[in-house]
């Protein structure tokens, strides 16, 4: 009797284990919403100059997307662990693709004013505030197993490369056809990523245990944070590297350029440098899984001391796009291990609360230190200003390594835990009472879906 022939094999056949239908998804629209978002971040700052507004100007206009990012952080992810999170991502994709749009129509057809700019920046901040914590939740509850390094690396050099691709097409659009076109693609990705992330199965997630409100929930998410040493430990580290890093890298770097090493050119080609450099972090995290998960991470962080270094020397343009190749290197090996350290340790209902803390705790500080930047350059001198930005992030670095915690955590592998691997202590039971850990990467044009975009670490 002849045996039946094979079925073909189906495209989910053709995928990785670890790459389940939603993950792929996820991927497929962080990569979309990455490429448009970062050639907005640059036709946003034409826009406004084209409107007559100052450099002054392109600031507010950025200040008005931080802050309300800022103040809805906690009540994003509080909400995004009470309601499916797709539908809180797809929520927050209208939002954006709405403001975008009618940004872009304001710039297509006249002249827009300040204040409309602000407003409609402001509203993408807001739908950054949800998006984020609810991305982030979502992604860490769509990986499971041993593999959960390898597929975070993947979904982060996925990331990485497009936006390394989003901003050098951003650019060239914005010289050819001008701004508002760039603006107008960017809020089709938005409506495009939507219409993806509508079709995530959330049929594995447990139904949420109704609590007695939204502050209950912030309170629950509180403790979860506060609880863990190495959670708050790292993201008030970050919480201060993040902010030293922008300052560098959005005040000085490029006033060295201009005046040390040939203009915008080698600035732009450093930064590529970095993008590159954590493409090239995420392949090498897909093969190498660090038993000590956070200890290895965090010995990658002092790299991150050395693009300030070599912009206080300052060094000439092929060492400084070396450096920060390197650098793109090292900090995403940490990235990865921060995000695989958050899946093994935090419980499925409270990662999207604990992903909101981490990104507070990101952010927070941004604005103050690149406000500040100014200020200290005056006072100190460029040179000496960067020396301390180094000199922060080795101290702090060293600091959070003396955390038993820290140093201890494991990788869990599936199966009995030997007498040889000790572990941390379990997680403790957690009441609906009273919960850092970085999840931003910092980076020149970070965020975990550059729509928003972080840069954040993790």
């Amino acid at each position: 009797m002849t045996s039946p022939a094979a079925p073909p094999s189906s495209p989910a056949r053709r995928r990785p284990p670890w790459a389940g239908r939603n993950y792929s998804l996820l991927t497929a629209a962080a990569v979309v919403t990455n490429l448009g978002s970062n050639g907005a971040l640059i036709a946003a700052s034409f826009a406004v100059l084209a409107a007559g507004g100052t450099a002054g100007d392109v600031g507010l206009v950025a200040a008005a997307r931080t802050v309300p990012l800022i103040l809805f952080l906690l009540i994003g992810g509080a909400v995004a662990d009470r309601l499916p999170r797709h539908h809180v991502m797809v929520a927050a994709n209208v939002l954006s693709c709405v403001s975008q749009g009618l940004f872009a129509v304001l710039v297509l057809t006249g002249t827009p004013q300040l204040w409309q700019m602000m407003l409609l920046a402001g509203l993408g901040g807001v739908g950054q505030a949800f998006f984020g914590p609810a991305a982030e939740g979502m992604l860490l509850s769509t990986v499971t197993g041993e593999q959960a390094g390898r597929a975070f690396a993947v979904f982060r050099m996925s990331m990485n490369g497009a936006a390394i691709g989003g901003a050098a097409l951003g650019g060239a659009m914005v010289a050819a056809v001008g701004p508002g076109w760039v603006l107008a693609i960017d809020a089709a990705a938005f409506a495009v990523a939507g219409a993806m992330r509508s079709f995530l199965d959330v049929s594995h997630i447990p139904e949420r245990v109704r609590s007695s409100g939204l502050v209950a929930d912030l309170r629950a998410g509180w403790q979860e944070f506060s609880s863990r040493p190495w959670l708050w430990g790292i993201v008030v580290q970050f919480s201060v590297i993040n902010a030293v890093v922008a300052a560098a890298e959005a005040v000085y770097g490029p006033l060295v350029a201009r005046e040390h090493l040939g203009g915008a050119a080698p600035w732009g080609l450093a930064l590529a440098g970095f993008g590159a450099g954590t493409v090239c972090g995420a392949v090498l995290m897909m093969r190498w899984k660090p038993r000590r998960l956070l200890f290895s991470g965090l010995l990658c962080v002092f790299p991150l001391a050395m693009p300030s270094a070599a912009l206080a020397i300052p060094l000439p343009a092929w060492a400084l796009i070396a450096v920060m190749f390197a650098t793109g290197i090292s900090i995403e090996v940490f990235g990865v291990s921060w995000m695989t350290a958050l899946h093994q340790e935090i419980p499925e209902d409270k990662f999207s609360r604990v992903s909101a803390y981490d990104w507070l705790g990101s952010l927070a500080m941004v604005p103050i230190a690149t406000s500040l930047a100014g200020p200290a350059e005056d006072a100190f001198g460029r040179s000496e200003a960067l020396w301390g930005s180094a000199g922060l992030i080795v101290l702090l670095t060293a600091l959070v390594l003396l955390l038993p915690d820290v140093r201890n955590l494991r990788r869990r592998t599936p199966g009995p835990v030997t007498a040889a691997a000790p572990e941390l202590s379990p997680e403790p039971t957690l009441t609906p009472l009273p919960a850092p850990s970085p999840s931003a990467t910092p980076s020149p044009a970070a965020s975990p879906d550059a729509e928003g975009p972080v840069g954040r670490h993790g």
